[in-house]
């Protein structure tokens, strides 16, 4: 039987991003601000850093918030001249921290947060739909924490990672008449965050952390065809047309370096420097249990599929202007840059090229409430679609914007 080759960035997707990257929307605060990191006023802070625990004002910090996040991709193929265009749903990243100062110079915390996640859906007849027809992606964070206050101006942070994610990928399978579906609900991976906060006077915070590796280890698998059932034997299924597979999915490692400086007691500007290293995610390895749909000639079963990522660097840059007593208001940029060549343009997990403004209000209200509206609006820069290994050329467009609304409580 003639091989099936099947793509494989869907586990990608169990803890990545439509784009194939984090997502950062883990604060609305810090989205307004270009994501920037540098700021320990509430809890919030604990996803990016754990040592900023230590600087939150309040011995007590809780804060929570969720986004709308809309994008939309359309693909062309310049010889014939189709055009098709994704019809995605909303989605809605969440997050949830918790800050306590157990001591003077001891803090705790737990942050929750979905960090990884999206859905993408294609025309059903599209020309890529033996590529993916629809990908549901999502993923979860869960991270303990403690820092410690070193001095006055420093402090010293550290957290445990478990990341649970789940993918559900449905694509079309010509050669055999039909379709199929893969989907892990339970696929984990565990890692770490560190890093180091520091307040050397009461106009300049610097940010410094590191968050770990991953591998997302898919143990069990299903893939099931939706086939004619007199096809099942020649491809290992069982009864009901299913099969497992067994992966591993290298996430990367982030540095971050983020300063913030109060220029005036109203307005302070915030910088960040962002480094993942996407160069780890060179191939992605797919082990099915029986069916003969790899591309190893030495064993059918095990699919290898090329990613050739590279690592990328983003800069961003936000400031924030207390109006009054109340009203903050919060402004950034930052260029977003895709880890991929056009030769590796993966339909599953579009990425390009962006720039984005961010934009939002921060309000503060009595007993230490307060609340926080953030938006972002990213311009992807058109690219073209050079991927020999899926037999994919053409030419990808994209536009995408954000929303979030946050609440916060500072109560002593």
């Amino acid at each position: 039987m003639k091989k099936i080759v099947l793509t494989t960035a869907f586990l990608a997707g169990v803890l990545a991003h439509a784009g194939g990257f984090r997502v950062s929307l883990q604060g609305v605060k810090q989205l307004a601000m270009a994501h920037t990191s540098a700021h320990a006023e509430d809890a919030s802070v604990t996803f990016f850093n754990p040592a900023g625990m230590s600087f939150i004002p309040s011995k007590l910090s809780v804060a929570a918030g969720g986004f709308g996040a809309k994008s939309t991709v359309t693909y062309q193929n310049l010889s014939t001249l189709e055009s098709f265009e994704t019809n995605n749903p909303l989605g809605t990243p969440i997050y949830a921290a918790v800050a306590y100062k157990v001591l003077d110079n001891v803090s705790v915390g737990f942050s929750f947060t979905t960090p990884f996640g999206s859905t993408i859906e294609w025309p059903s007849d599209w020309a890529g739909r033996e590529i993916v027809q629809r990908l549901e992606l999502k993923a979860y964070y869960f991270q303990p924490m403690v820092s410690f206050k070193l001095a006055p101006w420093a402090s010293v942070g550290g957290s445990y990672i478990y990341a649970k994610g789940t993918v559900n990928w449905d694509k079309a399978v010509t050669q055999l008449g039909g379709s199929l579906n893969l989907l892990d609900e339970k696929a984990s991976g565990t890692g770490f965050g560190l890093g180091f906060y520091f307040q050397p006077s009461d106009k300049l915070d610097v940010s410094i952390a590191y968050r770990s590796p991953i591998d997302v280890e898919a143990k069990d698998g299903t893939v099931s065809f939706n086939i004619s059932p007199s096809l099942y034997s020649n491809l290992g299924l069982d009864a009901s047309g299913k099969d497992s597979f067994k992966a591993t999915l290298p996430l990367v490692d982030e540095y971050t370096i983020g300063v913030t400086y109060k220029v005036t007691p109203k307005w302070f500007v915030s910088g960040d420097f962002n480094y993942s290293g996407w160069d780890r995610y060179n191939q992605l390895t797919l082990d099915f249990a029986n069916a003969p749909i790899g591309n190893q000639p030495n064993d059918p079963t095990i699919l290898v599929s090329p990613k050739n990522f590279k690592s990328t660097q983003t800069w961003r840059v936000g400031t924030q202007y207390q109006i009054n007593d109340m009203i903050a208001a919060r402004a950034g940029y930052y260029y977003d840059e895709s880890p991929y060549e056009d030769e590796n343009f993966q339909a599953e997990t579009p990425s390009f090229d962006s720039n984005v403004f961010t934009a939002g209000l921060g309000f503060a209200f009595a007993k230490g409430f307060g609340l926080d509206v953030s938006g972002a609006m990213a311009f992807p820069k058109s690219r073209e679609v050079k991927n020999s290994f899926n037999n994919f050329f053409g030419q990808a467009k994209a536009k995408a914007f954000y929303f979030g609304l946050g609440l916060s409580y500072n109560p002593f």
